[in-house]
């Protein structure tokens, strides 16, 4: 308990002072925006944001009225469950890679996502639970007739309320099984090493990442797209699984740093496994940052309403200096922070990089779902670190709770003698001897 503590605490100190500051930034440009708004009301003559957000947005707050108390609970309660699915989606992804690239390095790592993924049931079916109670409060599509809205009517084979409430849980509960299955297979694998599990995940992986793929874009569609219904774009999915594989490709680091460190994953994590989830990060920081910027350029680039008014909403008040957070904080602090090799092993620099990381996720999940709340822009109140973290802090205590309760990495899988013996990263210029 003692090592936890030393190893939570920068980052609990540089998620506090970043969230600190981020809350204190927001309340002064939501202070400073109306004021800003009406100054500027007389030059907007074109009333592009007006437009943008009265042409058919029924059920979405409008500048100067309140949303209800449930409105903004089950938005801001939103908010912490997509950033918690997105941990569980992205280690989903990462065990589905290891058995399609028939992986070697991973192996000793491998558990670690098995677990975290394996939180998807019964946890965050449990957690589903709030959005679906509260449903019409966050979703107003749901109140609203196809018949008057046209933007509905030609979306209503999967916007409707029977869609959502048999398909969305239906989602959520078959990701639960693939990854129990996938983590079944290997604690069976302990027991007696017989190659039939391994060929067994790989025939699941092969069939499933499609069904994933698929599967996640349309759960995104419907727990955060369909805020508001209208909006177009066919990179929303791809968008969403980008940044939950960056989070957790750096809460990864974290844990299996922090494991073997403590002995738990000594002799079997190397500098070679710390690296190569290091420079997985960074691969997806500019992953993310590519198909972010393209879905903005393709929908500003044909200039089509159904598509634009959903940035349109985003640019409006205070939320514009949110998407400049995001820019700055998720793409250009990480990537130039990352460029150096060195800098993936050190964990004076990647630990505070985590907390940011974490940070800036859960600003861009708000960036999504709270500006149909708030136009004018971010209202923060203290339900948001106590839905987020506590969320996310009961899904730790679950995941340190049922991780202690098998083998800490995957005992007698095939590849795992090889990912033991070959793990040091040869010196530049230096021959490589097995």
């Amino acid at each position: 308990m003692k090592t936890l503590i030393n190893w939570m605490r920068p980052l609990v100190a540089v998620l506090g002072l970043s969230l600190a500051m981020v809350v204190g930034l927001g309340r002064a440009m939501a202070e400073d925006a109306p004021a800003k708004a009406e100054a500027k009301a007389g030059a907007a003559a074109h009333g592009e944001a007006k437009a943008a957000s009265d042409d058919g947005h029924a059920g979405h707050s409008h500048p100067g009225e309140a949303p209800s108390f449930a409105r903004v609970l089950g938005h801001r309660y939103l908010t912490a469950y997509m950033f918690c699915l997105s941990l569980c989606i992205g280690s989903l992804f990462l065990v589905f890679i290891h058995h399609l690239f028939d992986a070697a390095w991973s192996v000793p790592v491998r558990r670690v996502a098995e677990q975290l993924s394996s939180l998807l049931f019964p946890w965050m079916a449990v957690l589903l639970v709030p959005v679906l109670v509260l449903q019409k409060d966050i979703y107003p599509w749901l109140s609203i007739d196809p018949a008057t809205d046209h933007s509905l009517d030609v979306k209503k084979v999967l916007f409707n309320k029977y869609g959502f409430n048999l398909l969305l849980p239906a989602l959520v509960l078959s990701w639960g099984w693939i990854a129990r299955t996938f983590r079944k297979w290997s604690l069976a694998q302990d027991k007696d090493g017989a190659a039939i599990w391994t060929r067994k995940a790989r025939v699941l992986a092969a069939g499933g990442i499609f069904y994933f793929a698929f599967s996640l874009t349309l759960g995104c569609f419907y727990l955060m797209k369909s805020l508001q219904h209208q909006f177009f774009s066919t990179m929303y999915g791809v968008y969403y699984f980008a940044g939950s594989v960056w989070t957790t490709l750096i809460t990864v680091w974290v844990i299996i740093l922090w494991l073997r460190d403590k002995g738990t994953l000594k002799g079997v994590v190397h500098k070679r496994q710390v690296q190569d989830v290091g420079v997985w990060f960074f691969a997806f920081t500019v992953f993310y940052a590519y198909i972010h910027f393209s879905q903005y350029f393709l929908i500003w680039n044909a200039a089509i309403p159904e598509e634009t008014f959903w940035y349109v909403r985003r640019e409006h008040g205070a939320w514009k200096w949110v998407g400049f957070t995001i820019l700055f904080g998720h793409f250009f602090v990480p990537f130039l922070t990352l460029l150096n090799q060195d800098v993936k092993l050190n964990p004076a620099i990647m630990l505070p990089m985590a907390a940011w990381a974490w940070l800036m996720h859960y600003v861009d999940m708000t960036f999504n779902v709270m500006p149909v709340c708030f136009p004018e822009g971010p209202e923060f109140s203290l339900l948001d670190p106590l839905l987020w973290l506590g969320m996310a802090g009961f899904l730790g205590f679950m995941f340190l709770k049922n991780y202690g309760s098998a083998a800490p990495y995957p005992l007698r899988d095939p590849r795992l003698k090889e990912a033991v013996t070959h793990h040091e990263i040869p010196a530049a210029g230096a021959a490589t001897h097995h």
